[in-house]
C-alpha cells in the first residue's frame, strides 16, 4: 500500500509558503506603500484570515495520525490557500485594470 499523504503534506506546505504567505506579504506590501488603489485594504482584510485557516488546518493535519483526516485537513488548507490567492491577486489585479 503507498502512503499518499507525505506528497500531500508537501505540497500543502510549498502551497501555503508560495501561494499563502508570499502573496499576503505583496499585496499588504503594496498596500501599505499606496501603490494600489483605495479599495486595497479590503482584499488584505479578506485575504489574510483565509491564509491563517489555511495554516492552522495545515499544523492540525501534520499531528494527525489518521490518513483520512489529514487528507481531508490538506484539501481544506489548500482550498483556503487557493481562495485567498484568488480574492488577493486577482482582486489586486482587478482594482489595477479598473482605476
Amino acid at each position: 500500500m503507498t502512503n499518499t499523504i507525505t506528497p500531500l503534506r508537501w505540497y500543502a506546505v510549498l502551497a501555503v509558503v508560495f501561494f499563502g504567505i508570499l502573496p499576503a506579504t505583496m499585496v499588504t506590501m503594496l498596500v501599505a506603500r499606496g501603490t494600489t488603489p483605495g479599495e486595497g485594504w479590503l482584499l488584505v482584510i479578506g485575504g489574510v484570515p483565509l491564509v491563517i485557516c489555511a495554516v492552522i488546518l495545515l499544523f492540525r493535519a501534520w499531528g494527525t495520525t489518521d490518513p483520512e483526516l489529514a487528507d481531508r485537513l490538506y484539501r481544506r488548507c489548500m482550498a483556503f490557500v487557493a481562495g485567498a490567492d484568488v480574492l488577493m491577486l486577482g482582486g489586486n489585479a482587478l482594482l489595477k485594470m479598473t482605476s
